[in-house]
């Protein structure tokens, strides 16, 4: 697949997630499968470009290519400032947010607030697109509402603005994360523009995958929040999806040393006092339904050293080979959707 001057080495895709995708888990889930990553949402108001948290949105040092920067505002001014200062610092591709259903981000009237203004929403694209010399991509949602779906008509407006790729979620903002996603809605999308177009929303499994590639006719899908804590789900949807067979569980000696590399990746990135605790999520996800997992998570909580951290998750995953050398997942609880 194409993205600008872009080769991408496969069509599926990690989904920008604000407090999950930074640039250690990206660059792990494209070392395990994935073809592109996003990364998470950053705000075009320039007095947040220099705080700390902000700063690590945007770092994509050593990170893969493309490196691509999602960026969220209202004002087309301050939005085109935003493309161009994260370009200057290395980002090959940027990502306007029009999907975000969090309601601080649409307060501000970002994120899928936007569909609700669709010359707002034309003079942002055009903004962006016309400030940078880099691909501009747009991840959208449905519409406002069920009674309010404009999915098609911000489709042309992006396609008529230069976009030079389409993610939609499946789902309105007032959805959020409920009920299933509308993949007749992606379909129509893809069937009325030019442009490559990325199926977004409860896929999380190579057979759902390539479920939802046939039925919308996208061109790409991409994985949210089925790869918390299961990055190797990337190569897992990636190789049914070019040899029509399942890979097995991984083998709990990989996975120990996956976790190894995540972690002190993670540390590095955030520093011990605020990477021990920010790791505490990840972890929690990779030994979600795991023999002992849920116990695992709650002592794990109180450990606040990286040494100590790094140590208890090595032992939890070799206590794990009692049950043989691959992962033994038991059946989730309930559907997982992203």
């Amino acid at each position: 697949m194409q993205l600008g001057s872009y080769q991408l080495r496969n069509n599926v895709f990690v989904a920008p997630m604000a407090g999950v995708t930074d640039r250690p888990f990206r660059q792990l889930c494209k070392e395990l499968g994935a073809g592109y990553a996003v990364s998470e949402m950053a705000a075009s108001n320039p007095r947040v470009w220099a705080s700390e948290k902000t700063a690590r949105r945007i770092n994509h040092d050593g990170e893969m290519a493309p490196k691509a920067v999602q960026i969220a505002g209202a004002d087309p001014q301050l939005l085109a400032d935003a493309a161009r200062f994260n370009v200057e610092r290395g980002a090959q591709i940027i990502d306007i947010n029009m999907g975000c259903p969090v309601k601080k981000v649409c307060n501000n009237w970002c994120g899928s607030a936007l569909l609700r203004d669709e010359p707002l929403v034309a003079a942002l694209l055009q903004a962006v697109v016309s400030a940078v010399d880099v691909p501009v991509t747009l991840k959208f949602r449905t519409g406002w509402d069920r009674q309010n779906k404009n999915a098609l008509t911000i489709a042309r407006i992006a396609e008529d603005s230069g976009i030079a790729m389409l993610t939609l979620h499946g789902r309105t903002r007032a959805d959020a994360y409920r009920g299933e996603a509308e993949y007749d809605t992606i379909a129509s999308v893809k069937a009325a523009v030019r442009l490559p177009v990325v199926a977004n929303g409860d896929i999380d499994s190579p057979q759902k995958a390539r479920h939802v590639l046939q039925k919308t006719g996208a061109d790409a899908v991409m994985i949210g929040r089925a790869a918390q804590g299961r990055p190797w789900i990337f190569r897992e949807i990636d190789h049914y999806l070019r040899t029509g067979s399942l890979l097995p569980a991984p083998c709990i000696d990989e996975v120990r040393h996956l976790m190894a590399q995540h972690l002190q990746a993670h540390y590095a990135f955030y520093g011990e006092y605020l990477g021990v605790r920010t790791a505490r999520k990840h972890i929690g996800w990779y030994v979600r339904d795991l023999e002992g997992g849920e116990n695992f998570r709650q002592q794990m909580n109180r450990i606040e050293d990286c040494v100590q951290q790094l140590d208890a998750v090595d032992r939890f995953f070799e206590s794990q080979l009692a049950y043989g050398e691959r992962l033994q997942y038991a059946p989730p609880a309930q559907p997982l959707a992203a």
